[in-house]
């Protein structure tokens, strides 16, 4: 009798906890609610729910801490997602003015001219598409060769040592790269080809193409290193040397990987910002010719960082500049998908899914 009591008054606590936490988690997620609304409608009050949310929060940690570490990174996972969703839609949004305005001239017109309120995209988009070229050249063969280095010939110290010197080329701040190319590199550039300008979109390429290197290697040696052990030891054992077993076994099997680490380093040219922004003189203009490497124009990105104090008393320049946006959201976006899906391809193929 007294077992059952005790059950009984188990059963009832733990739905009286049950209850109090269920209860905490509505007002947690009112008061969010609430902190947005206030935040789109009356943004000097957001603090308010914004406390009580962290009153909540705190409370469910100390007394319900597994309920509220899930609720809590569900609601990260979901801010996440609402906060991307806004942000891609507040983009399309204030890019629809210049569309209605210019049409398909948008992104083929080279005019840029505030005074007449013509704009055209062509010649960002075409100083964008050098520059992520020339970075690719460069980062592509030394990222796929330093990973090669570092996954199949290298030894244990020296790859100890190299693979963290390398990653840590990632964490230096994208307007010390600008500031280098532009003091060092465009001065030799200067001297040796005798530009008549400072900056071209060579420089600005071979910059990026430098930053996009920790990108490349670290995936490319990755995809490497995912290649399983018995196909390398399998070709040794047939009598293949070292470097056959990576030429014809590791990087094959690994391509998939390679060309996803490639597709990333060239996501990071495209949204690359400060350095081009600090080389070049951001001109308008086409270079004449066309294929001109060492001419002086503009990035979508450079635009962007350069104009877009100017043009906040201009609507339609500043609708025009979302448009640019617009453009690089929707390559890196493709790009993305494209690097995932051959990600998700390489690992179907060295798990033996066809």
């Amino acid at each position: 009798m007294s077992g059952a009591l005790t059950t009984q008054a188990v059963r009832q606590s733990v739905a009286e906890l049950d209850r109090t936490a269920q209860l905490a988690g509505l007002v947690g997620a009112l008061s969010l609610i609430a902190a947005f609304t206030a935040f789109v409608v009356a943004p000097g009050l957001v603090v308010f729910p914004a406390m009580v949310f962290a009153a909540v929060a705190v409370y469910g940690w100390i007394f319900h801490q597994a309920a509220a570490a899930k609720s809590l990174t569900f609601l990260t996972t979901v801010s996440t997602l609402v906060i991307l969703g806004l942000i891609t839609a507040y983009l399309f949004v204030q890019s629809v003015p210049a569309v209605r305005a210019m049409g398909v001239d948008l992104f083929t017109s080279t005019a840029w001219d505030v005074h007449s309120n013509r704009y055209g995209l062509a010649t960002m988009m075409w100083g964008t598409l050098i520059t992520t070229v020339i970075a690719t050249l460069v980062a592509a063969p030394l990222g796929v060769a330093g990973a090669v280095f570092i996954s199949e010939i290298a030894p244990v110290t020296i790859r100890e040592a190299v693979k963290p010197a390398i990653e840590l080329l990632a964490g230096i701040p994208s307007i010390v790269y600008g500031f280098i190319g532009y003091t060092i590199i465009n001065s030799y550039m200067m001297d040796l080809f005798q530009l008549p300008t400072t900056g071209s979109l060579f420089i600005v390429g071979l910059v990026i193409g430098v930053m996009a290197l920790p990108t490349v290697v670290s995936v490319s040696e990755d995809a490497l290193n995912a290649v399983p052990n018995p196909m390398k030891d399998g070709s040794v054992a047939l009598g293949a040397t070292d470097w056959q077993t990576t030429k014809s076994v590791s990087v094959p099997a690994a391509v998939s990987g390679i060309s996803a680490a490639v597709i990333l380093g060239v996501g990071r040219a495209l949204g690359e910002t400060m350095a081009a922004t600090v080389i070049l003189g951001n001109v308008t203009t086409l270079p004449d010719p066309l294929y001109d490497v060492f001419g002086n124009t503009i990035t979508l990105t450079s635009a962007i960082a350069s104009q877009y104090g100017v043009a906040a008393g201009r609507p339609m320049q500043f609708s025009a500049l979302f448009a640019a946006g617009v453009v690089l959201f929707v390559v890196v976006l493709a790009l993305s998908i494209v690097s995932q899906t051959i990600e998700r391809r390489m690992q179907q193929t060295l798990g033996g899914n066809q």
